[in-house]
């Protein structure tokens, strides 16, 4: 099983290509430029590096949201338009599983929070659970946007020691001092961003599950509305 993964949810950009248990490759950049730029170069320069034939590729994976209103616009529309051009089929990873799959087999539970703005996070709280040979990531709250200081109760009342990684840590990190009352740590640098290898491997997984929608079905979860939908609606009140 081959699929191609892409993620710019965030201020990072990610495709990779995996296959079965393999990451074949894998191209993440975390700077300025658009992902309308960024995100088909890339994709194409992964292409010619691995010689890539798309007839051979059995899925899309895609990080479906939350995160930025663009950089899920413009990965999701680079999905469809794959899926259409391969007629394959697109399987959507909601982006704080993907985060979550970063730290895959650790026995502490796993935090995400990306920057939502307006004081709130997208978050989610994960385990990982054995199964045979693997692991398995069990939801023990599934993604959602809230404030920071209703996560960090969660995690309290939970009472078990935590992971946090996602680009909300530097935002939040002196609230967490303040706030945390169970151990936790920071993720690496090499684990607490998003990574397309991560939306592939655990795509892999919800590929084997059944669980894809074709191209023309598959919508973005944004789990809040656009700054310019939220304008609108407090205008009309």
């Amino acid at each position: 099983m081959k699929l191609i993964a892409l993620d710019s949810s965030g201020l990072v950009a990610s495709v990779a290509v995996v296959e079965d248990d393999i990451l074949i490759a894998e191209y993440t950049i975390q700077y300025k430029k658009t992902h309308s730029q960024t995100l088909l170069p890339m994709l194409e320069e992964v292409r010619n590096m691995i010689e890539l034939d798309l007839q051979e590729v059995d899925a899309v994976a895609v990080a479906a949201g939350p995160g930025s209103f663009t950089g899920l616009r413009i990965g999701s529309a680079t999905a469809k338009g794959l899926s259409f051009a391969m007629e394959k089929p697109v399987v959507a990873v909601p982006t704080v599983d993907g985060l979550a799959y970063n730290l895959y087999g650790t026995d502490k539970v796993v935090c995400p929070i990306m920057d939502a703005r307006r004081s709130q996070v997208y978050t989610g709280i994960y385990e990982f659970l054995r199964e045979g040979e693997k692991y398995c990531l069990n939801i023990i709250k599934r993604q959602c946007a809230v404030a920071f200081d209703e996560i960090a109760q969660a995690l309290n009342e939970l009472g078990r020691e935590v992971i946090f990684l996602g680009d909300g840590v530097p935002v939040f990190r002196e609230r967490m001092k303040e706030i945390m009352q169970v151990p936790y740590t920071l993720a690496p640098a090499h684990m607490n961003r998003q990574r397309a290898a991560s939306i592939g491997a655990l795509g892999s997984v919800y590929y084997a599950q059944g669980r894809f929608v074709s191209g023309e079905a598959f919508v973005p979860e944004y789990l809040r509305l656009s700054q310019a939908e939220r304008e609108k609606c407090e205008g009309n009140h």
